[in-house]
């Protein structure tokens, strides 16, 4: 069977609570996995990545209709390899428990915080990244000693039956298990009680996934997107800033949450770096329809909202500009190529939504604080790229401003460092995965207080007023007088 003939068969929704059943026994009979347990269950799926690499291409590539096999490599396998590596190289440390400070009034006892497994955590997988978006968070669940259910996305169906069959060829149900089937199973599955729920797509829908969450308490992660800002400092040279940002926004045609949504360009340089945008993305693409670099709007659906984005903005008075080097018609493909918009402005859809496609409205600003206060006025984003050589300037920026993440002089690339947290804030979503913070967002901190055979304790209980608790209370006014505030 070749990958493009791979169609997953639609999980029941009756299934479901029975999956996750029999995970939550699973997990209540090994509640906490020792580190070897662990690292075995990481290596299966370093390893299954490795022996099925080919086919993830193959499939994402079925699923764009093309996509980028350089793409796939980049965003789908290298990051969750490194990932892998990554828990592997420090899980022991993360699992350890960790020494707290003991307050005078509980001495004498050792207090500690342990690092245990939420239980089972549920996965919601998007369509643009449909197995790094999964296998991600997958990896943080396992390294944190959970089992996990994943639903994949019916927009791409050859990496959802793929990735089905890969874990389960290496899993067992009550350990990692794929879910399939439309929106009806993805609503029902958000209903679950999970110890945990990870569900990553756009705003609106995420609040209906909280909302379903809340019924259960169920604690969530939201990776949501919104409109990420590209600001290009005055000095900053306009071929560079439009080469580092293009590659943000060329790279999977633009369809990714922390891609570049629009740019915020010194007004006297906006046709300059329009120009150099696009002489910088010919180059990368000299062409588009057969280029198998360029990679295609997912569906039908999603071309046409794009399009009507722009039919929108020229009919309010924008100018739109076509990359197209070799002035090639796309019809009977989903190919779109990308698309430079000028004198966009709020009453245009493409400035009200998020693009998550290759469109690249360019605004002007007169001052630096003009620019901030355009973006402070709009949703807190996901991502936040400044183009600037001055360090102090980056700092300055960096402290007035609120993103889920930033890149200074590059876009994207920050998602794939292991070492710091990915995630949103406000309106692009909630809480963190990758690195320590993704172990500790798939754990319980669990404080512990242990005494031994002397219980201070005694020596200060009721009846108070005793000789102990009198100078308990002089120790304690000693130590907590007042402040001198300036």
């Amino acid at each position: 069977m070749t990958v493009t003939q791979l169609s997953p068969a639609p999980t029941a929704e009756s299934d479901l609570d029975a999956l996750l059943l029999a995970q939550k026994k699973a997990a209540l009979a090994d509640p906490m996995p020792d580190h070897a347990s662990r690292i075995r269950r990481l290596d299966k799926l370093h390893n299954a990545i490795l022996d099925n690499r080919d086919r993830m291409i193959a499939a994402c590539r079925a699923d764009f209709s093309n996509r980028a096999a350089a793409e796939t490599e980049m965003a789908e396998i290298g990051p969750v390899l490194e990932g892998i590596a990554y828990y592997r190289k420090r899980l022991k440390k993360f699992m350890k428990p960790q020494r707290r400070h003991t307050p005078l009034v509980a001495m004498p006892a050792r207090v500690e915080v342990h690092y245990q497994p939420v239980g089972v955590v549920g996965i919601v997988v998007p369509w643009n990244f449909p197995f790094f978006l999964g296998l991600s968070p997958l990896v943080g669940a396992i390294a944190a000693g959970n089992r996990a259910m994943i639903k994949t996305s019916e927009y791409a169906p050859a990496s959802g039956a793929l990735m089905q069959e890969m874990l389960a060829e290496i899993f067992a149900e009550d350990e990692i298990t794929v879910v399939t089937g439309g929106v009806e199973v993805a609503t029902a599955f958000t209903k679950l009680p999970f110890d945990h729920l990870v569900f990553t797509g756009s705003t609106q829908v995420g609040k209906i996934v909280m909302r379903a969450a809340a019924d259960n308490l169920t604690p969530v992660t939201l990776e949501l997107g919104g409109k990420s800002p590209a600001i290009i400092h005055p000095d900053y040279p306009l071929d560079e800033a439009a080469s580092r940002i293009g590659f943000g926004k060329g790279f999977n045609a633009g369809q990714i949450c922390v891609s570049p949504d629009y740019v915020l360009c010194p007004r006297d340089k906006v046709d300059a770096f329009a120009a150099a945008f696009t002489k910088a993305m010919s180059r990368s693409y000299p062409s588009l329809r057969d280029n198998d670099d360029y990679t295609a709007i997912i569906t039908d659906q999603q071309k046409a909202r794009l399009e009507s984005y722009l039919s929108d903005a020229e009919a309010k008075g924008a100018k739109v500009i076509r990359i197209n080097p070799k002035d090639e018609d796309f019809t009977g493909t989903r190919k779109m190529p990308l698309t430079i918009v000028l004198g966009a402005t709020d009453e245009m859809l493409v400035m009200q939504e998020e693009i998550f496609g290759p469109i690249l409205p360019i605004l002007p600003y007169d001052t630096m604080d003009a620019a901030l206060a355009y973006v402070h006025e709009r949703p807190r984003p996901l991502a936040l790229y400044y183009f600037d050589w001055d360090k102090a300037r980056g700092d300055d920026i960096l402290a007035r401003t609120h993103s889920g993440g930033v890149c200074i002089n590059d876009t994207v690339m920050h998602v794939g460092v292991d070492d710091m947290p990915f995630g949103g804030i406000g309106p692009s979503g909630m809480g963190h995965y990758h690195g320590e913070e993704g172990f500790r967002t798939f754990s319980k901190a669990k404080g512990v207080l242990r005494k031994g055979k002397i219980n201070a304790t005694a020596f200060v209980a009721p009846p108070w007023g005793n000789f102990m608790y009198r100078q308990l209370m002089k120790m304690q006014a000693l130590r907590f007088r007042k402040r001198k505030i300036d």
